[in-house]
């Protein structure tokens, strides 16, 4: 058996890719779109770890240009991405315009929300920063 990818289902394919590519930082792997289907699949993953990707399903607007709404809950749980500077990691969000649901205060963990909803973890990789201002200060925002 071999993991293939974890799929979420998209509102704003745009707004997605903005987050998850261009403030995460995550590649391009795969596009298909599917005309009979009337959807488009994005597979995109770290740089480098092309094994481990997230699927992003974009489900096309309906004849009357109605696009589906869809709610998660926590039970999806969330992805989660270590990364090698947390703090950096977090200000490349913060500057896209992303809110930082739980800073990472204690130099390890931080989770942050896609357009839709969907939490992501960030994981500092190798030992804890040491903590470090303005992270230590920051309250946590909403919920992840």
């Amino acid at each position: 058996m071999k993991y293939l990818h974890t799929m979420v289902r998209v509102h704003d394919l745009d707004a997605s890719l903005k987050f998850y590519r261009d403030a995460l930082g995550l590649v391009e792997v795969k596009r298909s779109e599917h005309e009979a289907g009337r959807f488009t699949l994005v597979y995109l993953a770290a740089p480098g770890d092309e094994d481990a990707q997230v699927e992003l399903t974009y489900n096309w607007p309906d004849a009357n240009g109605e696009v589906e709404v869809y709610t998660g809950g926590r039970n999806f749980g969330h992805l989660a991405y270590a990364v090698a500077d947390i703090y950096a990691a977090c200000q490349k969000l913060a500057d896209h315009g992303v809110t930082i649901n739980r800073p990472p205060r204690d130099g390890r963990m931080a989770f942050v929300r896609s357009p839709d909803g969907i939490s992501v973890e960030l994981l500092q990789h190798g030992p804890a920063l040491a903590p470090a201002e303005p992270w230590v200060s920051m309250p946590n925002v909403g919920s992840w």
